[in-house]
């Protein structure tokens, strides 16, 4: 009897030990587009007062350009999208521990790219030199004995001071407002932001009419999302290829950053 309660003993063991297994081969290969399609939700950190990105609109519900990308992400899979408030400094742990499924407006670096994953650029971000339509500016050159607003100590300001030549006159102001004042009062000729504060001043400025001249510098937002997760990155990649070639995120674009999608914005 000792025997054959010991083989019992092993034998329930053994079985246990295979459930056990078993669990954590279940649990290693569920992930989180699995997660994602069991909660039939997606959780997307957004900021929630980002114009043309992401901003609350009459119905304080979250409009704009960030908030397409997103939607398509989520009719792609098949869930509810659900725009989680974030700020600067809470995204990243929000991401590493799952209180959203995936991250947009996150430039690339080196350094995040050591604790997050990064699918495709998705949003132009650009320096921009914005001028009169009626004023002939095609290169840092034209910049010659031209005043040029810039918001003080940002990178706007560094990149311009770098390809300015030393005849332009760069007014330095302590924030984008008096930037766009001085701009369209016509205290300075030009004025250099970037892309979001620009799209604003070409939607609202219909008399002055003012437009990109060219750019300064390159550095597209990407959609960021937890290290591994290789499907959910497979499948964000497929809604934003299939958005650039079916002409929707040009759409966007049109309507919230007031020019045309150029792909060779979203190269790194």
């Amino acid at each position: 009897m000792k025997t054959k309660n010991t083989m019992k003993s092993t034998v329930a063991a053994l079985l246990m030990m295979g459930g056990a297994v078993l669990g954590l081969a279940s649990a290693a290969h569920a992930d989180a587009i699995d997660d994602i399609t069991k909660a039939g939700v997606l959780n997307v950190g957004v900021f929630a007062d980002f114009p043309p990105f992401s901003s609350a609109s009459a119905d304080m519900s979250l409009k704009g350009y960030d908030i397409d990308v997103a939607q398509y992400i989520a009719d792609a899979l098949k869930v509810k999208l659900v725009p989680v408030p974030i700020t600067g400094q809470n995204r990243i742990p929000y991401l590493t521990e799952k209180r959203v499924d995936m991250l947009v407006s996150v430039g690339y670096s080196k350094e995040r790219a050591e604790v997050i994953d990064f699918a495709a650029a998705y949003a132009p971000y650009y320096i921009a030199v914005i001028g009169p339509a009626a004023m002939e500016v095609k290169d840092k050159e034209d910049l010659a004995d031209k005043s040029i607003a810039v918001n003080r100590g940002t990178l706007e300001d560094t990149s311009l001071t770098e390809a300015a030549p030393k005849s332009a006159d760069i007014k330095r102001f302590d924030n984008y407002n008096s930037v766009i004042q001085a701009f369209i009062s016509g205290q300075t000729d030009l004025m250099v932001v970037g892309n979001d504060v620009g799209a604003q001043v070409l939607a609202r400025q219909e008399a002055l009419k003012p437009e990109q001249k060219f750019q300064l510098l390159t550095s597209p937002s990407h959609i960021a999302l937890n290290k591994g997760e290789e499907r959910l990155k497979t499948a964000i990649n497929d809604a934003v290829a299939k958005m650039l070639a079916d002409g929707k995120l040009n759409e966007s674009s049109e309507m919230w950053l007031k020019t045309p999608l150029n792909p060779e914005n979203l190269k790194d």
